[in-house]
């Protein structure tokens, strides 16, 4: 732990960093022809997955493989998408060839059929948008034409009241798709019959049934048969519950990756709606980053590029205007904003057919998961070798005659047994060691992954975390830092402007609009207006003023309102005639107008310093225009670094007068042209406020104890961003804030690649960041062995998002495009949220090695007793339907118990999981055998010395071997319970703290206690077993409860840090090598 203190973002043994040059550690490469070492399955290849497929030992190969990914499936689903997008291909090339034809072509005409109470009918809009038919548009039209057929006005959209949208229903169809139904519950019971094992056991108990009745006739001979039948239905009923538990949660979560939130404009206000409720002759507004959420024609737009490769495959983004409009469903707005008319929705569009045909999901393998078939096979395989050591032994000795009745006669003899008898006694023999095999070979265990997941995920889900990858939930737990975006995530998102600098002096109050100058107050309030791509609603009623936007599109135009401006009068006054949509590289957005009077002009806002070095002049307030000296400049440069250093966020508002003349006339070179954007004239620089979330500071204190180092990546002016983490306490202290603890992108790009890995480790704050430089960061800390968990909420976020381990995009401020790049969707956008995420996944680890370490003991105690007692007696003290309850309780029931505990504050006071840390640690290791070797030795003792422990001389051998084998079974099965508590904390002295909290756990506990005593007490033909007195109760309960205090003492036995494997690993191949290098030496001598 001493070096875990000294440095706490990175594990000592976590070998996924690779050889640190060490003398003597073990290299990375020595593990790297294990199939089941996969570190990460994102983006993991194919012949990857099959590998570890084909080395796994699997029983039942449909239930161990059902969560996994379905490579069948994924072929197909790939095809079809292949199909879809060469039609979608073909449309774009009908409709260039159609472009480029010189001959005149009479188009058909399409005979409009009005359907309901609407102008034009569902085949007509299909087959347009589909065919991306312009002259079928230009039939109906136009655009405006076909908003009239269709009862929607281009501006205020539809009326939205419910009977209006329910009669676009049934005319139009709805925005859904049909779903392939998820798998029922029989055929999860059909498929838990599939396992091997129990298919054996099935044919052992109808020949034992059969041969039973026949030698002791029906009222007596079913009992051993029918035992065995129904313990095997049992297992089968339960496993199917429970995997069949499993998948409806697992459903209920796809349909929430699904809720798509988008705006809609409705009785002229914009309304957040689900896109599955979007209907024909909605007119929806598109932003960077959006998906375009039916099919549909453009109505306006301003630099529209769409990223169509969703749907033709190719990367290459397409411009939207009057000449091209048809958008399709499915695609991402890649650049610039407008508004589209919808034409057609679900199934009735391309996106929709390949949703339909791929809906069904098709499941995704978890490293861990992967990890856990590979102890499953290495235990399946010994299990398996001692089921075989225990057939051979126990057929000789039987053929042999050495196994003895009760009364101490052979149960066989040459000649004299009959067939019926023989056979039955090999029956009772292959049952015994196929039972063996059921216990030792885990098929649960890489499903015990499967239900924690999907606990965890319902319970993440509470906690406002929507999970998209599994294998995120794992990965996390692994994290070493976080690279956390400022605005909306470590701070509030809740932005007002309280600044502002305008006519060359500060306005106090910043509201005061009789404080600016007339021409600056017009040409600030029209700049405001005109270059958003907010919106302003105001109700005819009067009521609240409704804004839409960004948090600071809001918050600029909440200002420009209560300076007095009315947005639709100035908007409707002047033209756009271009606009540049604000870009995260170049930190601004611009918007070119045309005045009634033909005059353009220029607007620009951004970042303040950015915008204030392309300005060189203001407005006095005098309404003069004034050339920016150096005192000015100094002025308004001191002016946004005071503001930055209150965590305001700085931003600057300017124009400049445009010739028209020098406008590009023709639409499609304006959509290439390049606003001016120099000799710009400053309108107003304004101090924006976004306080920081209460209980940050906590969350980033919480990650720092948890060996998780939290850096801020911002956009934001970097005195802004040393301001906030000051604050939230990213950087401790005033002496923490230089470099190369905070840095500006700029200056981190501009590094080598050596030279950025090795800074990368101590950067805490980067500031004036671009979404390249939070790829870059993310690189530098990768390749440097770090475990990054990266959020972003912006469209050029995703690479980055999709480089780190774990992207986290945010759900009320992410673009479509970010949240489709991440793994998980953080609800609230709050940071506390992903500290929340932290935890659960260090749970999702511990719970399954709190698993591990229940199954492994009950694994080691079953088979050396059954196998000691089958060498020294030939008979074994657990029978096949005794063991088949005990796999109950290890492997359905158990996971239930363990694998379903809530995360505690414990977990944050550790270290990150490593990603190749062994899945039994030392602490387990130490913990299971203790626990393994007391069980062993008091049910050996028991069984070679329990008529004179409990006294039972003066009964008769039968009766005193039936109660003896029954407080083995009874003791044995209670030593699980008791220990099952310890399972709990493996690491831990207190073993019950929390567990009142875990009712499923006390259910599953309280429920085993019960049917254990019903199995004693009173279904003893079934079990072979027989009544209990209070006295052998009493005996079985102390076997089980001493495992508590025998616990407690094995936790003080020190382990050592390194784990076990890596000696058995690295040993030898060094005395090899070292022999070898000898050899090499002596070789010249020769």
């Amino acid at each position: 732990m001493d070096e875990y203190k000294s440095s706490p973002y990175r594990r000592r043994f976590d070998l996924e960093r690779g050889n640190s040059g060490r003398p003597g550690e073990c290299s990375d490469d020595d593990a790297s022809y294990d199939p089941f070492d996969i570190t990460s399955t994102k983006n993991a290849s194919i012949e990857l997955l099959k590998r570890w497929r084909q080395a796994a030992l699997v029983l039942n190969a449909s239930r161990r493989f059902r969560y996994t990914l379905d490579l069948k499936k994924e072929e197909e689903k790939k095809e079809i998408i292949r199909k879809i997008r060469t039609h979608a291909q073909v449309i774009r090339a009908a409709y260039l060839f159609k472009e480029a034809g010189k001959k005149e072509k009479v188009s058909q005409k399409f005979q409009s059929v009005p359907t309901g109470n609407f102008g034009v009918g569902q085949d007509e809009l299909v087959s347009m948008s589909r065919e991306h038919d312009l002259s079928l548009l230009q039939q109906f039209g136009g655009v405006a034409g076909l908003s009239g057929k269709l009862k929607t006005n281009l501006e205020k959209g539809i009326a939205g009241a419910d009977e209006d949208i329910l009669e676009r229903k049934k005319v139009f169809g709805s925005n859904t798709y049909p779903r392939k139904k998820g798998r029922s519950f029989w055929r999860f019971l059909w498929e838990a019959w599939q396992d091997l094992t129990l298919v054996i056991l099935m044919v052992a108990a109808a020949a034992s049934l059969a041969l039973g009745i026949k030698s002791e006739g029906i009222e007596e001979g079913w009992y051993d048969g029918g035992s065995i039948a129904f313990a095997v239905i049992l297992v089968i009923v339960v496993t199917a519950v429970s995997d069949y538990r499993q998948s409806l949660q697992f459903q209920n979560l796809n349909e929430e990756k699904q809720n798509i939130h988008l705006e809609a404009i409705r009785g002229g206000r914009r309304t957040e709606v689900l896109i599955f409720d979007i209907v024909v002759g909605d007119i929806v507004p598109l932003k960077i980053g959006d998906q375009v959420p039916a099919d549909g024609v453009l109505v306006s737009g301003h630099s529209l590029a769409i990223d169509e490769s969703s749907m033709t495959g190719e990367s290459k983004t397409v411009h939207k205007d009057s000449k091209a409009p048809f958008l399709m469903s499915g695609c991402k707005v890649a650049d610039g904003y407008g508004t589209m008319l919808v034409t057609s929705v679900g199934i009735n569009t391309e996106w929709g057919l390949l949703m339909a045909s791929i809906s069904e999901d098709t499941g995704e393998e978890t490293p861990l998961q992967v990890r856990l078939n590979g102890l499953a096979t290495f235990i399946g395989i010994a299990g398996l070798s001692v089921a075989v050591v225990v057939l051979l032994v126990l057929l000789a000795r039987y053929f042999t005659g050495h196994t003895k009745n009760a009364d101490g006669s052979a149960q066989f003899q040459r000649g004299k047994t009959s067939v019926g008898d023989t056979i039955d006694g090999a029956i009772k023999i292959v049952t015994i060691a196929v039972t063996i095999v059921v216990v030792a070979v885990p098929e649960g265990l890489p499903l015990a992954v499967t239900l924690t997941l999907a606990y965890s995920m319902r319970k993440m889900m509470r906690d406002k975390a929507l999970v998209r990858r599994l294998s995120a939930c794992e990965t996390m737990g692994s994290a070493t830092t976080i690279c956390s975006d400022k605005t909306g995530t470590l701070t509030l998102n809740e932005m007002a402007i309280i600044k502002a600098y305008a006519n060359g002096k500060i306005i106090n109050p910043p509201n005061d609009a009789s404080l600016l100058s007339p021409m600056l107050s017009s040409l600030l309030i029209e700049g405001i207006a005109q270059n958003t791509a907010g919106s302003v609603f105001v109700p005819e009623d009067g009521g609240k003023v409704e804004i839409a936007g960004s948090p600071t599109e809001k918050a600029i135009l909440c200002w420009g309102v209560k300076l007095g401006m009315n947005f639709d009068a100035v908007r409707s006054k002047s033209l756009i005639i271009h606009a540049f949509p604000f870009n995260s590289e170049r930190k601004r957005g611009g918007v070119a107008i045309k005045t009634p009077d033909s005059e353009v002009r220029v607007h620009w806002k951004g970042a303040a310093e950015i915008v204030l070095a392309s300005c060189t002049q203001y407005i006095d307030e005098n309404d003069h225009v004034i050339s920016l000296d150096e005192d000015k400049v100094t002025f308004f440069r001191d002016s946004i670094e005071e503001m930055a250093a209150e965590s305001l966020r700085c931003v600057a508002i300017a124009y400049r007068s445009y010739e028209l003349e020098k406008v590009p006339a023709d639409e499609e070179q304006r959509a290439h042209w390049t606003l001016p954007d120099e000799e710009l004239i400053l309108l107003a620089i304004v101090g924006i406020k976004d306080p920081c979330r209460k209980g940050v500071r906590d969350a980033v204190e919480l990650c720092t104890s948890a060996g998780v180092k939290v850096r801020m990546v911002t956009g934001d002016n970097i005195q802004t961003a040393k301001a906030i983490a000051l604050e939230c306490g990213i950087l401790a202290s005033y002496a923490d804030a230089k470099e190369p603890n905070l840095i500006e992108g700029k200056s981190f790009r501009e590094l080598s690649e050596v030279q950025r890995q090795e800074i990368a480790e101590k950067i805490s704050v980067m500031g004036r960041s671009s979404p390249n430089d939070k790829l870059l960061l993310v690189k530098a800390l990768k390749q440097k062995g770090h475990v990054v968990a990266v959020t972003g909420d912006g469209t050029n976020d995703a690479p980055a998002l999709h480089e780190a381990d774990i992207g986290l995009s945010m759900g009320i401020q992410g673009t479509e495009v970010a949240k489709e790049s991440s793994d998980i969707i953080i609800l609230d956008d709050d940071f506390a949220s992903v500290v929340k995420v932290v935890r659960w996944g260090r749970s999702v680890y511990a719970n399954i090695q709190k698993f591990i370490q229940f199954q492994l003991t009950v694994n080691v105690a079953a088979l050396i007793i059954n196998v000691v007692a089958a060498f020294a007696t030939g008979d074994v003290p657990l029978n096949a339907v005794q063991l088949l309850w005990v796999n109950l309780i290890m492997d359905t029931l158990g996971a239930l118990a363990l694998a379903t505990e809530p995360p505690t504050d414990h977990l944050m006071h550790r270290p990150p999981v490593g990603r190749r840390e062994p899945l039994v640690t030392n602490i387990m290791w130490r913990n299971l055998l203790i626990q393994a070797l007391y069980q062993v030795t008091v049910l050996l003792v028991l069984n070679f010395q329990g008529r004179e422990i409990l006294h039972l001389q003066h009964d008769s051998r039968v009766h005193a071997n039936k109660v003896r084998n029954t407080v083995i079974f009874n003791a044995f099965v209670l030593c699980q319970i008791f220990n099952e508590f310890n399972a709990r904390k493996p690491d831990q002295l207190n073993i019950f703290e929390g567990v009142q909290r875990n009712r499923l756990f006390m259910g599953i506990v309280g429920i085993t206690l019960i049917l254990q005593v019903i199995i004693i007490e009173f279904l003893g033909k079934f079990t072979s077993t027989v009544k209990l007195n209070w006295k052998m109760w009493l005996v079985c309960i102390g076997i089980g409860f001493i495992s508590w205090p025998l616990a407690v003492l094995g936790k003080l036995i020190p382990v050592p840090d390194a784990p076990l494997s890596k000696y058995f690993r690295c040993r030898v191949p060094r005395r090899r090598a070292r022999s070898s290098q000898m050899e090499e030496v002596d070789s010249p001598r020769q």
